[in-house]
């Protein structure tokens, strides 16, 4: 709704949209700039192609005030750009799900928009046409000098093409800035949950620099400080750190048992709790994620297992 909104294609019913110092819309004022006005390219979730024009002709489609020499110039640039040269004559029902979304993409480029509006522009891909694209649209934003809005319900995916990120909860700004920061320090409990973050707990702060993780059942060291705002405490199921038993325990370190685990095709998540042997499937504190190659050296150890939870890593939280 947000994009749409900017693109012009929803009216708000209040507020204003200012792009590079330029009112879009103002309620106030009673100021709407007609889409066609607005300098916005938007490529859609389900490509949004005219299914009775060509290829060039989708992506000529915003050029139609510029001559005709210009238009077939921008054209070939982005067909160039986009790899689709050769299929300029084509229609979309005789392209694959990858080659439209470059279309699409193309046909938001070739005006020069002011702002690139992305809505999740790879769900309907499957994987490989997923990693292909994402690479192509990397490549893209590094030469395109305006300001692009990339959504995505995926944080690898996020992370993986954007420089800095905007976390919206129930359409409020929770969280705004360079991308490793917020993933590093979330600071609110809400941020961790919708950034990934899969073990959290409360705490009852003890001093300055330990407190009592009480959903973990546990007491810990920290380097950030612990203040009476501080609710709940985090980690990231990928910090948790298998210690070797030959090794010195660093802070933090506990006996834990495997509960149960999980597996996709390159990581484990394995379920622990801490202290004592679990008593069902559902009595666990923490998930760690191990890749396999990792978790072929760690399965066969004898339980309990030690694991700890760096300093560094925890994660300081206002509910």
């Amino acid at each position: 709704m947000t994009l749409r909104c900017i693109a012009g294609i929803e009216t708000p019913d209040q507020g204003r949209i200012i792009l590079n110092e330029r009112i879009l819309y103002d309620s106030h004022q009673g100021i709407n700039v007609p889409i066609r006005d607005r300098k916005v390219g938007f490529v859609f979730q389900n490509y949004a192609l005219f299914p009775h024009l060509t290829v060039a002709q989708n992506i000529a489609y915003g050029l139609r005030k510029l001559p005709r020499n210009a238009i077939n110039r921008r054209v070939g640039e982005q067909l160039a750009q986009m790899k689709l040269t050769g299929l300029g004559d084509r229609y979309p029902n005789q392209l694959s799900g990858g080659q439209q979304q470059r279309v699409a993409l193309a046909r938001a480029l070739a005006p020069e928009p002011d702002i690139l509006l992305l809505d999740e522009p790879f769900s309907a891909l499957d994987t490989h046409l997923r990693n292909e694209l994402e690479k192509q649209l990397i490549q893209t934003l590094s030469r395109y000098m305006g300001l692009a809005i990339f959504v995505s319900h995926n944080l690898e995916e996020a992370y993986r093409v954007t420089q800095k990120l905007m976390v919206l909860d129930h359409g409020q700004v929770v969280a705004a800035g360079d991308k490793q920061a917020i993933f590093d320090r979330p600071n609110t409990l809400t941020v961790a949950q919708l950034t990934g973050c899969k073990n959290y707990s409360r705490i009852q702060p003890i001093n300055r620099h330990t407190l009592r993780a009480l959903d973990w059942d546990c007491t810990l060291q920290t380097t950030e400080v612990v203040t009476a705002a501080h609710t709940h405490i985090g980690i990231r199921a990928h910090q948790i750190t298998f210690v070797d038993p030959r090794e010195p325990s660093p802070p933090n370190t506990f006996p834990a048992w495997v509960v149960w685990t999980s597996e996709t095709p390159h990581r484990m998540t394995v379920y622990l709790k801490l202290g004592e042997p679990p008593l069902d499937t559902e009595d666990y504190h923490l998930q760690a994620e191990v890749f396999k190659e990792k978790w072929v050296r760690l399965k066969d150890r004898p339980m309990p297992w030690s694991i700890a939870l760096n300093p560094d890593r925890l994660m300081l939280l206002h509910a």
